[in-house]
């Protein structure tokens, strides 16, 4: 490996520009060297300023790149397994954006397909787990000061929702980073889901249930609500409420900067969760950078991946008959028995 781990970022989105640029200015360590995305033009916007990086439209031509020592992948869902696999028989390091697949199964085919590898490659993105809040909640909470946990209060608002948002997606989408946190801070595995409908807000779009009630059963007791609301129209808000035996612990307050001017004082809303949560997603690549160049993976893992789309295919059970779901999850591989929680 070279002084710089070479880096292939698959998508060139949203989502795949941000890496390519955190990559190049922000984490040491490491430098782009490919880019792919069906649309080459959106890829080489991506690479603007940065020297020495190829572009392709197709993702295994990047993963064969020169240079290419590890893979960032954060292309659309259903593109992440074959990614994936791609990148497992080439034994490259993944950090695989969140959902790792849509549906379980797939899913499960990639935890199947790295434990016949005998060593973990994939590290997921549930950027969460670095952010410096949830991070202080789960020191605290293993600490057991606060003594056992009995709820977790969740919230999760965004300004607005994309054209092609569904209502099962406000749980396998945005949700999803609620079940990932849930299952770290508690330790433990979701086993049942109920879902319940209020009546639709005014700004959501025609046909959308939203918000969202959503309510988490544990196996060893605790409860976990979380309100989804996607089009709340004021800003991108956060927050995560521990109750435990002897005391709780809130997090997700809003602390951005206060403006007073003559008649009053603005505070900021964030808009975005590129902002809310940009020093996560800086944590979350550095920690992937510095354990692949010492040679080790860490964070996250696809038995973490796995188990997030299996409660989340149990959420969407849920919303659409309108009863309680259980969750079942396959047997864990012996290469996790000490992933996630």
């Amino acid at each position: 490996m070279g002084d710089l781990l070479g880096v292939a970022v698959l998508g060139a989105g949203h989502m795949g520009a941000d890496h390519v640029r955190r990559l190049d200015r922000v984490v040491s360590g490491a430098r782009v060297a490919a880019v792919a995305d069906p649309d080459t033009a959106r890829a080489e916007e991506a690479l603007r300023g940065i020297e020495g990086a190829s572009v392709h439209a197709d993702a295994a031509a990047a993963l064969d790149a020169p240079g290419v020592e590890a893979v960032l992948i954060a292309s659309p869902g259903p593109a992440h397994e074959e990614a994936l696999f791609a990148a497992f028989a080439r034994g490259l390091p993944v950090l695989c954006e969140k959902p790792m697949v849509p549906d379980s199964a797939g899913a499960l085919r990639v935890v199947e397909a790295e434990a016949r590898l005998g060593r973990r490659l994939a590290q997921i993105g549930f950027m969460r787990r670095y952010d410096a809040e949830y991070g202080r909640l789960k020191s605290l909470l293993d600490s057991g000061r606060l003594g056992r946990p009995l709820m977790l209060h969740c919230t999760h608002r965004n300004v607005s929702s994309p054209d092609h948002f569904t209502s099962a997606m406000l749980i396998n989408s945005s949700v999803s980073h609620e079940i990932d946190a849930a299952r770290w801070l508690l330790g433990q595995e979701l086993t049942a889901v109920t879902v319940l409908r209020p009546a639709p807000s005014a700004g959501a779009p025609e046909g959308l249930a939203d918000p969202q009630f959503v309510l988490f059963e544990t196996e060893r007791g605790a409860l976990v609500d979380v309100e989804v609301f996607v089009n709340c129209g004021f800003g991108y808000q956060v927050r995560c409420e521990a109750v435990c035996e002897a005391g709780s612990a809130r997090i997700g307050e809003d602390r951005a900067m206060v403006v007073t001017s003559r008649g009053g004082a603005r505070e900021d809303v964030p808009q975005d969760y590129l902002v809310r949560f940009a020093d996560a997603y800086d944590r979350e690549v550095r920690a992937w950078v510095d354990a692949t160049r010492r040679g080790r993976v860490t964070g996250p893992s696809a038995w973490d991946g796995y188990a997030a789309s299996v409660v989340a295919e149990a959420g969407v059970r849920a919303l659409d008959e309108g009863r309680r779901a259980t969750v079942e999850l396959a047997p864990r591989p012996g290469l996790y028995a000490a992933s996630g929680h």
